[in-house]
């Protein structure tokens, strides 16, 4: 009766989130509430509820943090000095020209918010695209690798934080064994974005791209916009990164006192400090909302059994030779389900089910959580994604365009992705 319980909460959550009838937050909290009181759970309604936000409020604070800090940065312009670097590098060459935007598109994924990584990348890329006569899609297409797999992995990029959130993880320890994977995952982007560069300089005409090149030479370098305050930046995101890799400290932790040192320094005037939060919560806030609307959720579906119950359900089906293969099945199954469904419906809907029916053989829930997010670079992709629509109307042009030139390649870094979990141990499949 429980799995049918649970079954029926996250069909009836799917569809209302799927069909727009009510926005996640609100959906992800009234569903299961309704769903225990009919179950008769409803006595202790407030006990569960205070359980599940107890567990997801570290998440909800780094990722208030996280944006917020990355939002100073974006507005101290930390990374325009990367992105004239790259075009001068370029000196005219499609591929490198590509190579760079993969560098840059890497880099502000960082932020978490796919349209601002979008808009800066566009801003800083597009004029030269058309300039040169590169095909825009291309730029779309490793925009969208790029932040599915830096935004859609990073514990604060929302993808991620669902999970983790979901799954009541740690999310130092989910996030330090996805680095190297992600590591290698950008590099194959890089490597996929050159391949596309080339084909485009072959169809450009060699004229064009010399007369462009002899433009950027005779270009002097703009050393102004640069002051101590964007030395001191890098600095300080670069010394974060380390602290976060070498796990000196909790990742939330981190984050505020970076957060802190870097408004301080950037902003000094207390009404530009209250402006820069106001500005960034907007961002921010919608997601921390949902982060602990999913701490009811699930805490709600787990003291009452139903999560469990589900599991049990589909264990019955799974036979006991492949129980250690799920991480690799999650890992796999996430590409076509992320692609067709938004992260809510899949994060909050599907995950906690495969992470469940995985604890039954010993895997644990984070290797789920990290599969999970594998698929992101496909949801970037797809009709779900809303930051594309806003990829699509800078580049002009529609998204069935967009997914046959993408789609492939796409396709060939999420499997890369995949392997990568797999030989660096961040999934198991023995």
């Amino acid at each position: 009766m429980l799995a049918v319980l649970g079954f029926a909460t996250l069909g009836v959550f799917m569809a209302l989130v799927m069909r727009r009838y009510l926005t996640a937050f609100v959906a992800i909290m009234a569903t299961p509430v309704v769903f225990a009181v009919a179950a008769g759970f409803g006595g202790r309604l407030d006990e569960m509820m205070l359980n599940g936000l107890e567990i997801v409020a570290p998440t909800a604070i780094l990722l208030l943090f996280a944006v917020l800090y990355f939002g100073v940065m974006m507005d101290a312009k930390l990374f325009d000095p990367i992105s004239r670097g790259i075009i001068r590098l370029s000196q005219g060459d499609p591929a490198r020209i590509c190579v760079g935007t993969a560098v840059l598109a890497l880099l502000v994924a960082l932020d978490g918010d796919g349209t601002t990584s979008y808009m800066i990348l566009c801003s800083a890329f597009l004029p030269i695209y058309l300039r040169l006569g590169i095909n825009p899609l291309v730029l779309a297409a490793i925009a969208t690798m790029a932040l599915g797999t830096i935004s859609g992995t990073t514990p604060w990029g929302g993808a991620a934080t669902r999970g983790i959130s979901v799954l009541h993880l740690d999310s130092t320890d989910y996030f330090v064994h996805m680095i190297a994977p992600m590591a290698l995952t950008s590099l194959a982007i890089i490597t996929i974005s050159w391949l596309l560069g080339r084909a485009q300089r072959k169809r450009i005409d060699r004229a064009v791209i010399e007369e462009f090149a002899a433009e950027i030479a005779e270009q002097r370098v703009d050393r102004d916009g640069r002051t101590w305050r964007t030395w001191f930046n890098a600095g300080l995101t670069v010394l974060l990164l380390v602290l976060l890799v070498f796990g000196v400290a909790e990742l939330v932790n981190l984050f505020m006192l970076a957060f802190v040192v870097a408004l301080v320094v950037n902003h000094p005037r207390l009404a530009d400090q209250a402006e820069v939060v106001k500005k960034h919560a907007s961002s921010a806030v919608p997601v921390v909302m949902l982060v602990l609307g999913a701490g009811i959720f699930t805490g709600i579906m787990t003291d009452t059994g139903m999560t469990k119950a589900m599991a049990d359900a589909l264990l019955s089906v799974v036979p006991a030779s492949m129980g250690n293969l799920l991480p690799l099945f999650t890992a796999v199954i996430s590409l076509p389900l992320s692609f067709f469904m938004s992260n809510d419906a899949y994060f909050f809907g599907v995950l906690p089910v495969l992470a469940e029916s995985a604890g039954h053989y010993g895997i644990p829930a984070v290797e789920i959580a990290r599969a999970g997010a594998i698929g992101q670079m496909m949801h970037s992709i797809g009709p779900t994604s809303a930051p594309l629509w806003v990829l699509l109307g800078l580049v002009k042009r529609d998204l069935g365009e967009f997914q046959r030139f993408a789609l492939p390649w796409v396709l060939l870094a999420s499997v890369a992705y995949i392997a990568f979990a797999v030989l660096t141990g961040a999934i198991s499949v023995v």
